[in-house]
């Protein structure tokens, strides 16, 4: 660890003072200096960063440069590597950073500390060594009397590790001391020679032990079981690693009664293996086949295949590298032995690079293996060409072009009879060009022309093609910033059929649109419009009309109308309007100043004298009112629903009074009236708050009337109603038994307002008749929720309350759903839900009962004081009981589920006993793994999954 020499003194003391720390400064940037030159002359280069230090001095050793940073916390970062020590050496000539004394070193790659005297990390390779060294990170703790750290790797030898460093507890529950140990980070840990220790005392001795520290879904598997068709099966995931980039799983399957009966497969990852590829992904099994229906063995293998590779490839003049991208997949096991994807491998491919002028692309996807019997929907790029030149600007004029080229195999169009001939599914060949044109200019003062053109043409193998092209010119004059008149002309032709489904073209058009859009104000907030079309290959009659419009916003009024008129048939196609009048402002008056005289000049007359006054927005004599019209008319489906509205505002915009009616022209006849009210009332608006709303509906042609109404308090407490009644309720001279004929439901109810902690309500109400003049069932319902920090109660209960049809009180509902903690260490939740029901008819109705419990559980936490408890004892009891007439109808005793969870961090044990089912079970988990089986025992036998494996 040392340098073999005395070092010699430095010329230069500790520096304090202003002058020291202005040397100090200066020494950082030269040490940083040398260190990055030092670095970056490796293969790799590795950036050193000073965050903290007191002093910096250079001296030369045998012919060796060292850089010594010490200080009471020095602090560096090696790219996101932490170094934390008293002192620092680094030797330039080795590339070699020494930690004298007492010091860590923080691997963010592999989120590994290590700690330690005299550690050595070497900057070329990544290498730390050092003696007595403790190691920790997320799962493990390793103290090791020599230690290498290289990348992927650390080895260490006279070692001791424990999965319980983390718990806090002393001494370990369990632990490890091993000759050698090697850890692959993020993969598995190898110790030789290795005792086991309880407690820290030696109880077994192992020869070798494995401890994966990867991905759940990496870790190793067995499964063992037994079922009535394969008979004894094996399922075996082993995992391995090549290097420190490549992962995988090797899959082993067997079946006792399957011909052949083993199967294997490989499921690996691997990242940056070669130049060139960023990643590989493999996933491959070769599953025997299931038996045939009538039991006798199906000879072969089902295979599933799923290989991707992506990468980059760096080019020159390229603005970006290549990317490409290749799979392969292939799925047999699970599909029927019928299914025409058995035995399908599908391959793809696909590159795409950038360079300053264009883009290009490259694209390849194929199946192999039987012929589909089905139209493909989605095509198969057998092979495709994309260039794709960026686009072209000079001034005002762009240009945008796509090329593609490709041979295609994809479904028929039906359209086709040439391409339907070929069966359902068609392969050719295909060149699309895309492109668009795009010019602007001003010919003169207040002039906007714009041109355009986008074009998109297929041609096929089979000699068919498609077209879709698109061309139009706009001229629009302004007259000045209010008035503009715009002329368009244009080309629209889209035709062909195309072989293939996918692309196939929607329906043929032809049109040449000529437009006149006016838009002009020629009066103050006064605005009307213009627009006329004419399309120079439709008949007259299938021309589009010509629409006029106008908008009025001038105080009280404002009105939207338009109107669409066919000149060529002279017929009136639509009409629709929305006018409003009012002025909230109408009744507050604004003051004007005055305005002096002015003299006549070249430029204008003389203006006398104008005093001051007061103005008003407009003269409309309600400020509170609001009336506002709607409606519209089309040539095909007649008059709209006429609709009148007024509005009273009070002195705040919260209260409101609003009614309103819609007529129907056509019939003719009122099709509704309502009305809605909103009021707020108080003395105090922050302390005493009162807020009313209603709203009323009435339907004359069905006699049906719809409303509610609340009153709150304080936004707390609400007090409410609702109904919807028909009040023309057709009378039945001799109705059903038990019909119960209503007219509606009405409800009253009174609680807090939803989202408070402590929620209450109480309702009365359901089914009402009219023409009897009373409620026929009514129910009376409450709720209670309350809501602390951990803890939550909610009642609720439904009472059947005498009626027109009902003439019993009794409990038909009731929910408790609870979840209660007692400090840390005890909780109680349920749920448990009543109900009743009756059949028949009264008298005679039976009534049954239903109890539920899903589930009622109670837990405890067992430990030392101040400490987080080390086991949980758990009772829960999930039943249903079922009452008829009063009689039990399933008399079975309570069977409660006791459960035991002793959780000490590294280790957890789990007993459960169904006392209903008489079963008893045990299973024990290790970090990063599910609970495993150790036994269960029924009343049929004790079954331990390792001597008596069975289906799981």
């Amino acid at each position: 660890m040392g340098l073999g020499k005395a070092r010699q003194p430095s010329r230069k003391s500790r520096p304090s003072g202003k002058s020291n720390l202005q040397k100090l400064a200066r020494n950082a940037v030269l040490t940083l200096g040398l260190l990055g030159t030092a670095v970056l002359g490796g293969a790799e280069a590795r950036t050193v960063k000073i965050i903290s230090a007191d002093t910096l001095e250079l001296r030369q050793v045998d012919g060796q440069e060292l850089v010594v940073i010490s200080g009471a916390n020095v602090e560096l970062r090696v790219d996101d590597d932490v170094v934390k020590a008293k002192r620092v050496e680094y030797n330039r000539t080795r590339r070699t950073l020494t930690l004298v004394g007492a010091a860590s070193y923080r691997s963010a790659k592999d989120g590994q500390d290590l700690s330690g005297e005299n550690l050595v990390v070497e900057l070329g390779d990544e290498q730390v060594t050092g003696q007595d060294v403790l190691i920790s990170d997320a799962d493990l703790e390793i103290r090791g009397q020599e230690v290498e750290r290289i990348p992927g790797q650390l080895r260490a030898t006279g070692g001791y590790f424990t999965t319980c460093a983390r718990c806090g507890r002393t001494p370990n529950d369990y632990a490890f001391r091993a000759e050698r140990l090697i850890v692959y980070p993020g993969d598995r840990l190898v110790a030789y020679r290795a005792q086991l220790l309880l407690a820290d005392v030696p109880v077994l001795f192992l020869p070798v032990i494995v401890i994966p520290l990867n991905d759940p879904e990496r870790q190793p598997r067995l499964l063992i079981g037994r079922g009535s068709v394969d008979g004894y099966t094996v399922e075996a995931d082993l995992p391995f690693s090549v290097g420190s980039s490549t992962l995988g799983t090797t899959l082993l399957r067997y079946y006792q009664n399957r011909s052949p009966s083993v199967g294997a497969g490989v499921a690996l990852r691997s990242y940056a293996p070669l130049p060139f590829v960023d990643r590989i992904n493999l996933y491959t099994l070769a599953d025997p086949k299931p038996l045939n229906p009538d039991g006798t063995p199906n000879p072969g293998y089902d295979v599933d295949l799923n290989f991707g590779v992506t990468g980059r490839v760096p080019l020159s003049l390229a603005v970006r590298d290549l990317d490409y991208r290749l799979n392969v997949t292939r799925k047999d096991i699970g599909l029927p032995q019928s299914s025409t994807e058995r035995g399908v491998m599908r391959i793809e491919f696909g590159a795409k690079v950038e360079y300053p002028l264009f883009s290009a692309e490259v694209s390849y996807l194929n199946r192999f293996g039987p012929e589909p019997t089905d139209g493909i929907s989605s095509p198969y790029r057998k092979a495709e060409v994309v260039l794709d030149p960026k686009p072209y600007t000079n001034g005002t004029f762009s240009a945008d072009t796509r090329l593609t080229a490709g041979r295609y195999t994809a479904q028929s169009n039906p359209l086709s009879p040439s391409a339907t001939a070929q069966g359902k599914n068609i392969t050719t060949t295909r060149l699309e060009e895309q492109h668009a044109l795009a010019y602007t200019a001003q010919p003169w003062e207040g002039a906007d022309l714009a041109l355009g053109n986008t074009f998109t043409g297929r041609y096929y193998g089979t000699g068919a093609r498609t077209v879709d092209l698109s061309l139009s010119a706009q001229l629009t004059q302004r007259f000045n910033t209010t008035n503009t008149v715009t002329f368009g002309v244009g080309y629209l032709r889209r035709e062909g059929t195309s072989p293939f489904s996918f692309d196939a073209v929607n329906g043929r058009l032809l049109s040449a649109p000529l437009t006149l859009n006016l838009s002009t104000v020629p009066v103050k907030d006064v605005s009307f419009g213009v627009l006329l079309q004419r399309d120079l290959f439709l008949a007259p009659d299938l021309q589009a009309p010509a629409v006029f419009s106008v908008n009025v916003n001038r105080l009280p009024l404002s009105l939207s109308a338009q109107l669409g008129y066919q000149p060529f048939t002279k017929e009136l196609e639509t009409f629709s309007y929305n006018a409003t009048v009012g002025d909230s402002g109408s009744g507050t008056l604004t003051p004007v100043a005055a305005q002096p005289a002015r003299e006549a000049t070249d430029f204008g007359p003389a203006v006398p004298a104008r005093p001051a006054y007061l103005r008003r927005s407009s003269a409309w004599p309600a400020p509170d009112l609001t009336l506002t019209a709607s409606g519209s008319y089309s040539r095909i489906n007649g008059y709209a629903p006429f609709t009148l509205r007024a509005t009273v505002t009070g002195a705040t915009r919260a209260d409101s009074i609003s009614a309103y009616a819609t007529h129907d022209i056509q019939l003719p006849q009122i099709d509704e009236v309502g009305a809605t009210i909103n009021a707020s009332v108080g003395r105090d608006a922050v302390l005493n708050p009162i807020t009313f709303s209603a709203s009323e509906t009435l339907y004359p042609p069905t006699g049906r009337v719809v409303g509610n109404a609340s009153l709150t308090w304080r936004a707390r407490y609400r007090l409410s109603t609702a109904h919807n009644l028909l009040l023309n309720r057709a009378v039945d001279p001799n109705p059903a038994p038990g019909s119960s004929p209503n007219s509606g439901n009405v409800s009253f109810s009174v609680g807090t307002v939803n989202g408070s902690a402590n929620d209450w309500q109480l309702t009365y109400g359901g089914p009402y008749d009219l023409v009897r003049g009373g409620f026929t069932r009514p129910t009376a319902s409450g709720s209670l929720s309350v809501t602390r920090p951990g803890q939550r109660l909610a009642l609720s209960a439904t009472v059947n309350t005498p009626g027109l049809d009902q003439f019993r009180t009794e409990l038909a509902q009731a929910q408790l759903d609870a979840n209660i903690q007692f400090g840390s260490r005890a909780a109680l939740s349920g749920n448990v839900q009543y109900s009743r029901s009756r059949s028949g008819l009264y008298p005679d109705d039976i009534a049954t009962d239903y109890l539920s419990l899903s589930p009622l559980r109670v837990s405890l936490g067992i430990g030392r004081k101040d400490q987080v408890p080390g086991a949980y004892v758990t009772a829960s009891l999930r039943q249903t009981f079922i009452w008829l007439n009063g009689v039990p109808q399933n008399p079975t005793p309570l069977s409660p589920v006791i459960g035991l969870t002793i959780d000490r961090c590294c280790w957890a044990i789990q007993a459960e006993a169904d006392l209903g089912l008489r079963r008893y079970r045990l299973s024990v988990g290790l970090p990063g793994q599910t609970q495993y089986p150790l036994f269960d025992l029924t009343p049929d036998g004790a079954k331990v999954p390792l001597l008596n494996p069975s289906t799981p």
